[in-house]
């Protein structure tokens, strides 16, 4: 039986049936369009992932595939074959696991490449593919500038490579002030705060300068203005890495990049791309092409298709042009399966664009494929490729020649820098002095020297005259919290004025800056104070952000070369400036639709300001299209009915502030909502009828129109048909049915956006007939009340009435009832007690009328008995009186009037009432005084409702009619018979029965305390009447003490105990071998286990212990024993464990030993060359060479077989032979002969060897055949009965079955008799005659079937007969 693998996809011309996985990105090729029964293509379960791993680990890739029959797994890679070696790369596979894995014990940079993993068999092959990224480590400055520069690196360069000594490594544990340290570097800025906090840290400021130095000297190796760039090894990872840009190359960027807690250095191109790849729409079997452009050359860029890297080949092209600008890729023959996200990669930069495959809708129909097509979907305008690609070449080629001179300017400036550093020390030095002295002259003459200590006292304020360069906007900055620095004019002219006059401005205007000098009018190098404020509390409490941006700004104060001081003291005001009339809110783009309005918002920092607005950069005003509008600080242009022309950029600036944005006019599909508000209503049609659906829409062209019905999309069909045409579209749907109702739906859609309008369409037709089943609420003698379950469909329309009939059980008339409404019930009053009814039930509506549905019988006034009451309990017992009780049963849907109670004696089949027949029992007990002393009496009782009596309860015990009687007595000769380590068995003989002292046990109870406890346990809770008992679950070994009380109707008796406590142990037993056919000699082929089993029984547990010819067994022979058995196990069985093992069981009583005799070999080596030779005429002597096992096997042997040439088969001669000779008698003359020769031993044969042919000639004589003359016999005989009629006894109605064998020649005729009437001809009986065996069946058996049946055989030679009787029974 075959089966038709299913293709879920077509494919390309060329290739064979290719299949998807249930795992993606493994494609499965099937070699055969059918599999047999049972077989499969390859697949994997588990499918490997790609790597990413620092150079010098380990790492494997690990694959689980599926298929029958079992797949081979293979392993390839891109660009080079795979060495298998154990130090550099292995396959293995793993039977637990079924894993197949490809491992790398070390990585190495030559292993990165795409390897891709085979599972073939012989039906098909499936294949994935899985990346390897290898990280380089060991990163260098200096090799970066030699690749670069080669050996004549320029003096700058030189200067910047330090030199750096490898540190000891310390065996001392780090003290907690490094480990402090070691947490800084290696955390975030915003969890300083927390961190100081942890380990006391209160001096924030010079924390942050040592851990500036620190990080400067650990960067210094590599360069000294690192960058951090964000890194995502993948979307989905929560693990991020931290890559930091550490230099630059003239085509590469050098990255440092913490993994798992190593650093690892690498470089990354110099690139960026100038134009990205976009999302592609193409066709089925078209090609698609992904085009970029670089803003560098690059040789080659990785491409990603479905997160697995492309390459070369039949399905992909990758192609660089000439100036290694313009990167393409091109997906050959799209197929669907071809669909989703591809992505190039350049360096760290990567973008990525949708494939999206259309599939053919002009195909030539279902399992045909499409034509491949010639045409190509996206890959943009050649000439705008090549255009950009010139200017980026040109960009490009401008830069490597403006290189040298940078490189000459930056060495100049380096040179220069120490220059002015020391000169810059020395004019400090001066100034500093001559600052001094005027101070100290202006003291003498009692003049007050401007300084910010006078704004309050204890504050610490340091001026510092440093000359920088004026902005031209004279717009002043802010620093971080910890340091504001403000820039201000020197004071032209007069004397100085106040520090904080200068610093906050006055009204003189004589601390107004000017951007220029008044004279030149160039920039002015102005003097700069520097102000250095500490708030007050603030230094146990700044906030993780604050620690960064002090970081920072003390970061860039260093690189320009100035000096910061910081000093402890009260706060001083802050000095405030203005920054004028700025923007709050700036204007945001705005999408706008046509024909409805718009606005564009702004806020400014004052309410005074005016502003102008701009389109296009030309001025708007006001009109009736747009109107601008102020409120307060907000300034608003609202635009009216929007047309397409109101699309532009729109400014607005006050102030010489300004803020732009872009308005968007679009034209959605949209609805008029007078015509939506009529379409939502829902469309009501009969059955059979049209509804029609009609809606006008607005929007640009081209707009693409979809209805749905039920979320399915509609198409022109027979019962469909859609129009659209400008600005309307119409659905008409024809001969609808009940299942066409449901939700329609409009839907629009253009480049602009999507507009959807929903309806309901209502089909009305005849109802279902009401669900079943019919409940039954009363059926009583008066009344019938009977309920349903409304119809599943209505039809879509109120239920208006349900219309019944009914018909009485036996009549052929059905009598209408009516109407009855909308409710689902019905009370029938027209009822007699005990009649059965059956009603019709259908559903009105104003379509129409439904099926009907009919109950079942239902009969009036049904009677229910109750149940039985509970067997009634004997509450005591008198000589005159027994006192019964007993609870009610089931009521039978009504109260229990009474009781009726009944009595038997016992040996009778009478029972008798109680109670009077007209006089019920109202009670729940009754006292029974009808009783003859001495004599057994049973009770059952019925209950009584207003239905009648019900069924008697089950009888009750045997009770005597006697006075009650006395306890019993001890029990007597209570012993012990037999135990075990879980049970214990018991025996006693009943207590005397002593008139008036002690009466007859009736019973016995048993119970046993164990030695630590002073409770008794009982172990039966219901009486012994047996003097025997056996007391399970003990504790083994367990000490109990034992006693037997017995009771009766009187009571307990007293207590009779063992004399000793009793062990839960079994009598002691000397051990015996339980096993009766264990056998003493045992084969075992070398390396099989060998097992022995010895089961036997002792008690108390006896030691064990296995020898091995008398002397204890090695450890490498495995012992087993368990209660009642002892196991050997030799794991690996050798010749040299071959011996004689002895078990030997031994306890207290006596011990038993047990020997068997194992033989470890094998199948024994053939013997050596066959020789045969003549000595005796009729003889030979045939001879061979000993088998190599005979001198290790002493129970070798060896068998001779022989075959001639009249026979042709293999007979034995001899067996058993122990030497290597043997001598062949009865050789005949003329007939070639062969022998074998067989090595055997306990385990088997080994392969024969085989003479070579043996033959003597010999004159053959003629041979003559007498055959004697046939004679002919007569085997005519008359009919003979071999087997007679048996007599039948057949219960009326079933069928019966005679027959009778007889023989005759020639064949006789049989004729069938019943009381010497012939039944041949009677077509009531089947008769049959095959072989001689004759047959009669009866099908129904009866009355008239009685009587002697007989059967006549005759034929030429004679007669015979055979009779037997029938009878049949009730």
């Amino acid at each position: 039986m075959l089966k038709k693998s299913k293709v879920t996809d077509q494919t390309a011309g060329g290739q064979k049936g290719i299949r998807k996985s249930k795992v993606p990105g493994v494609m499965i090729t099937q070699f055969e369009a059918e599999l047999p029964e049972g077989m499969t293509t390859p697949d994997f379960s588990r499918k490997p992932i790609a790597i990413t791993i620092q150079e010098g680990k380990s790492t494997l890739f690990k694959a689980i595939v599926v298929g029958n029959p079992k797949p081979t797994v293979t392993w390839t890679r891109a660009n080079r074959e795979i060495v298998f070696h154990p130090d550099t790369c292995r396959q293995n596979y793993s039977e637990a696991s079924r894993e197949h894995t490809l491992e790398f014990p070390k990585v190495a940079p030559e292993d990165a490449d795409t390897y891709k993993c085979y599972a073939t068999n012989d039906y098909g092959r499936a294949v994935c593919t899985a990346v390897l990224n290898v990280i380089e480590v060991g990163f260098s400055k200096t090799k970066e500038l030699q690749k670069t520069y080669g050996d004549d690196i320029p003096d700058f360069l030189r200067k910047k490579l330090k030199k750096r000594s490898v540190p000891l490594q310390d065996d001392k544990a780090a003290t907690p002030e490094e480990k402090v340290w070691e947490i800084l570097m290696s955390a975030d800025k915003k969890d300083y705060e927390r961190i100081c906090v942890e380990y006391g840290i209160t001096n924030f400021r010079g924390m942050l300068k040592k851990l500036k130095m620190m990080k400067q000297e650990q960067g210094d190796d590599i360069t000294e203005d690192g960058e951090m760039v964000t890194y995502s090894k993948e979307e989905c990872d929560e693990i991020q890495h931290s890559l930091k840009q550490v230099g630059k190359k003239p085509d590469a960027e050098l990255f440092s990049m913490d993994v798992d807690g190593a650093t690892v250095d690498f470089k990354a191109p110099d690139v960026d791309f100038a134009i990205k790849i976009q999302a592609v729409t193409a066709e089925e079997r078209q090609d698609a092409v992904f085009p970029c452009v670089l803003t560098g050359p690059l040789d080659e860029i990785k491409w990603f298709g479905k997160n697995v890297q492309l390459s070369n080949g039949e399905k992909f092209e990758i192609t660089v042009s000439e100036d290694k600008l313009i990167h393409k890729l091109t997906v050959r023959d799209c197929l669907p399966l071809d669909a989703g996200i591809y992505a190039a990669v350049a360096g760290i930069r990567s973008c990525n664009a949708w494939l999206v495959v259309e599939a053919d809708k002009e195909g030539s129909g279902k399992g045909n494929k499409a034509a491949r097509k010639n045409t190509t979907a996206g890959g943009g305008d050649d000439e705008d490729l090549l255009r950009i690609a010139k200017e980026q070449q040109e960009s490009c080629q401008k830069e490597m020649e403006e290189k040298p001179a940078q490189s000459e300017r930056d060495a100049a400036e380096e040179a220069a820098r120490p220059e002015a550093r020391a000169a810059k020390k020395r004019s400090d030095g001066a100034e500093a002095a001559s600052k001094a002295a005027a101070g100290a002259k202006k003291a003498e003459a009692g003049v007050e020297e401007p300084s910010i200590e006078a704004a309050g006292s204890g504050s610490d304020v340091t001026v510092e005259p440093h000359l920088v360069e004026q902005s031209e906007d004279n717009e002043v900055g802010e620093n971080a919290l910890f340091m504001e620095s403000v820039e201000v004019d020197e004071v032209t002219g007069g004397d100085a004025a106040p520090v904080q006059d200068r610093v906050q401005g006055n009204d003189h205007g004589e601390g107004t800056a000017k951007p220029k000098s008044e004279k030149s009018g160039k920039k002015e190098k102005l003097p700069k104070v520097i102000v250095s404020q500490i708030t007050d509390g603030e230094d146990a409490a700044v906030g993780s952000d604050q620690f960064g941006e002090s970081e920072e700004e003390e970061d860039e104060q260093q690189a320009a070369g100035k000096r910061i001081r910081v000093r402890q003291g009260p706060l001083i005001e802050e000095t405030i400036i203005d920054p004028g009339v700025h923007f709050h809110i700036g204007l945001s783009d705005c999408k706008a639709i046509i024909g409805e309005d718009a606005e564009l918002v702004c806020k400014l920092s004052s309410e005074d300001c005016e502003g102008i607005w701009y389109k296009d950069g030309e001025e708007i005003k006001s009109t009736e299209a747009m109107t601008i509008v102020k409120e307060g600080s907000y300034h608003k242009l609202k635009l009216h009915k929007v047309p397409e022309e109101f699309a532009g950029k729109y400014k607005f600036e006050a102030d010489g502030r300004k803020t732009e944005a872009l308005v968007v006019v679009e034209d959605p599909p949209r609805f008029n909502r007078e015509d939506l508000k009529t379409f939502i209503d829902p469309v009501t049609v009969k059955k059979g009828h049209k509804a029609t659906f009609r809606l006008a829409y607005m929007g640009q062209e081209p707009i693409k129109v979809q209805w749905f019905l039920e979320g399915e999309e509609l198409s022109d069909e027979a019962n469909i048909k859609l129009e659209t045409s400008d600005g309307c579209t119409r659905l008409l749907l024809i001969k609808l049915q009940r299942k066409d109702s449901g939700e329609v739906k409009l839907k629009l859609k253009n480049e602009f956006g999507t507009a959807e309008a929903l309806t309901e369409l209502i089909v009305l037709d005849k109802p279902t007939p009401p669900m079943g089943p019919v409940e039954i609420v009363e059926a009583s003698s008066s009344a019938i009340e009977i309920k349903w379950r409304p119809p599943k469909d209505s039809g879509g329309c109120n239920i208006g009435n349900y219309v019944l009939e009914r018909q009485q059980v036996g009549r052929n008339t059905w009598k209408k009832v009516g109407p009855i409404g909308p409710l689902a019930k019905y009370r029938d009053l027209d009822v007699d007690h005990g009649r059965r009814y059956c009603y019709r039930i259908r559903v009105e509506t104003e379509i129409g009328t439904s099926e009907l549905m009919e109950t079942e019988d239902i009969q009036a006034g049904t009677k229910a008995y109750p149940g039985p009451p509970s067997t009634p309990k004997v509450v005591s017992a008198f000589k005159d009186c027994i006192n019964l009780s007993w609870t009610p049963g089931n009521s039978g849907g009504t109260k229990i009037l009474g009781y009726n109670l009944e009595k038997r004696k016992k040996g009778s089949n009478l029972w008798g009432q109680v109670n009077p027949p007209d006089e019920m029992i109202r009670a729940k007990g009754f006292a029974v005084k009808d009783v003859v002393e001495g004599m057994q009496y049973e009770f059952r009782v019925s209950a009584i409702n207003n239905s009648g009596a019900g069924e008697f309860s089950t009888p009750s015990e045997f009770v005597f009619a006697r006075d009650p009687k006395k306890p019993p007595g001890k029990v007597i000769d209570l012993k012990v018979t037999d135990s075990s380590y879980t049970t214990l068995c018991l025996s006693w003989t009943k207590p005397k029965d002593i008139e008036k002292v002690q009466d007859e046990a009736k019973g016995y109870f048993v119970e046993i305390r164990p030695a630590e406890n002073t409770e008794w346990n009982r172990c039966n809770s219901n009486l012994v009447t047996t003097n025997f008992y056996t007391v399970k679950n003990m504790k083994s070994l367990g000490m109990y003490w034992v006693r037997v009380i017995a009771s009766n109707d009187g009571g307990e008796g007293e207590p009779q105990e063992l004399d000793n406590y009793v062990l839960a142990m079994p009598p002691p037993v000397r051990p015996r071998f339980t096993d009766t056919k264990i056998k003493s000699f045992m084969v075992v082929r070398a390396g099989n286990s060998a097992r022995l089993t010895m089961n036997f029984e002792a008690s108390p547990w006896p030691e064990v212990t296995w020898l091995k010819d008398d002397v204890p067994v090695t450890k490498k022979v495995t012992i087993s024993n368990a209660e009642g058995t002892s196991q050997l196990l030799i794991p690996s069985a050798e010749r040299s464990d071959s011996g004689v093992y002895t078990v030997v069981v031994k306890n207290i009583v006596g011990q038993e030993t047990f020997s068997i005799e194992i033989r470890v070999t094998d199948e024994p080596k053939p013997p050596g060359p066959v020789e045969i030779e003549e000595n005796v005429p009729g003889t030979v002597t045939i001879s061979w060479t000993p088998s190599p096992d005979e001198k290790r096997d002493d129970r070798l042997h060896y068998m001779v077989m022989k075959r001639d040439s009249t026979k042709g088969t293999w007979l034995t001669v001899a067996d058993h032979i122990f030497n290597n000779k043997f001598t062949a008698c009865n050789i005949m003359p003329g007939c070639e002969y062969q022998f074998r020769v067989y090595a055997k031993n306990d385990m088997g044969s080994s392969k024969p060897s085989e003479s070579p042919k043996w033959l003597l000639s010999n004159k053959k004589e003629k041979f003559t055949v007498n055959i004697p003359e046939s004679k002919t016999w007569d085997l005519q005989c008359p009919p003979k009965f071999l087997v007679p009629l048996k007599m039948h006894t057949a219960p009326q109605g079933y069928e019966c079955y005679m027959s009778c064998a007889l023989k005759g020649d020639p064949t006789p005729h049989v004729t069938w008799l019943r009381n010497n009437i012939s039944l041949n001809t009677n077509t009531n009986y089947y008769i049959s005659n095959t072989c001689g065996v004759c047959s009669l069946l009866i099908l129904r058996v009866g009355p008239k079937d009685t009587g002697e049946y007989k059967v006549v055989a005759e034929n030429p030679r004679g007669r015979a007969e055979c009779s037997t009787k029938l009878t049949v029974r009730e």
